[in-house]
């Protein structure tokens, strides 16, 4: 399915960037060292600089430092609401709000 505009210009690298910079922004703003949040989350402090450095983390972890640094509910909340670019995609969101499985590529033809 093609978007009708799409005017999101960031990479998966730019997203994951600004997600470590973020991180360590609020790990810094509670006054955390790394080994001090590896305490607090159970991620090794090796795997929270990595990430902070390089922006390679699992999900597991990811959510477990938000969940340490108090974002749970951010977390959450992360895909909770259904977008849509088109009134037909809103309302194709609408009637399928109820279904368990995706239709396969052919079948949406």
């Amino acid at each position: 399915m093609s978007l009708v505009y799409n005017f999101d210009i960031d990479t998966i690298t730019d997203v994951l960037k600004i997600l470590a910079g973020n991180i360590q922004k609020r790990r810094l703003e509670k006054g955390l060292s790394r080994n001090a949040l590896s305490e607090i989350s159970g991620i090794p402090a090796a795997t929270i600089a990595k990430f902070e450095q390089k922006h390679s983390i699992s999900l597991a972890s990811y959510v477990a430092l938000a969940k340490a640094l108090g974002y749970t509910r951010e977390i959450k909340e992360l895909l909770s609401r259904p977008l849509y670019n088109t009134m037909e995609e809103l309302d194709r969101i609408n009637k399928n709000k109820e279904r368990k499985r995706g239709m396969r590529n052919e079948a949406r033809k």
